[in-house]
């Protein structure tokens, strides 16, 4: 699934300078705890979270995801933000709960790892 389809499915905002075009998603994950994101495996998958701190992005960057979704409206800091950029990430930001936003993403077509 593109990064544009999952913008358009989650009615999301793009806050980082990153391109979406081009940039495929094959798996994601949904999780406020940063200890059950390690445990996910890798293979450019996504983060949807509602934990807005610099640990989301250094944990998305070890796990090699390049996408975060902060759900519930949530915003990163501009130092956030910041290290995106400069990591390469897309980051966005849907008022949907976590709940709906990987609902719609799921009956969109984009599984879980293991699916």
């Amino acid at each position: 699934m593109t990064v544009e389809v999952i913008r358009d499915l989650l009615e999301a905002e793009v806050l980082t300078d990153t391109r979406l075009e081009g940039v495929e998603i094959s798996a994601a994950c949904g999780s406020d705890l940063m200890s059950d994101v390690l445990a996910f495996v890798k293979n450019q998958a996504m983060l949807l979270t509602g934990l807005v701190n610099p640990q989301v992005v250094r944990t998305a960057e070890m796990m090699d995801m390049n996408v975060i979704v902060f759900v519930r409206g949530k915003r990163p800091t501009p130092q956030m933000l910041d290290l995106a950029n400069e990591k390469g990430m897309i980051i966005m930001t849907t008022e949907f709960p976590m709940f709906v936003a990987c609902g719609r993403l799921y009956q969109g077509g984009l599984r879980g790892r293991g699916e």
